[in-house]
């Protein structure tokens, strides 16, 4: 049985121009620090924590569809996209850090 979402070459696109996009996403929110504001902040976390992990699950599946068909996998396939899903993870982590320039400028 294939499983087939989209072709190789698009496939591989995807998994290229895609997380450019995201670390772009991310350089921004630490720029603005949108988590930190408002008076709920944690509802925004949480509805930001929700779109990297779809978006995670998209990456996965782009890069474990490379090879053109995304079922059945080569276990090469299967380690790279969980590498890439826990570093988006750190990724998402370390955008809701407070960086040392925050503090000072409350100041």
């Amino acid at each position: 049985m294939n499983v087939t979402i989209v072709d190789g070459p698009t496939a591989a696109a995807l998994a290229n121009i895609l997380p450019v996009l995201l670390l772009a996403f991310t350089v921004e929110l630490r720029r603005t620090a949108l988590h930190r504001r408002g008076p709920r902040p944690g509802w925004l976390i949480a509805g930001l924590a929700v779109f990297y992990i779809l978006f995670g699950l998209v990456e996965t599946t782009m890069v474990m569809s490379i090879d053109g068909r995304l079922l059945p996998s080569k276990p090469s396939d299967l380690i790279c996209a969980f590498a890439i899903f826990v570093l988006l993870c750190l990724l998402f982590a370390l955008a809701l850090v407070p960086s040392r320039n925050a503090h000072g400028a409350d100041e």
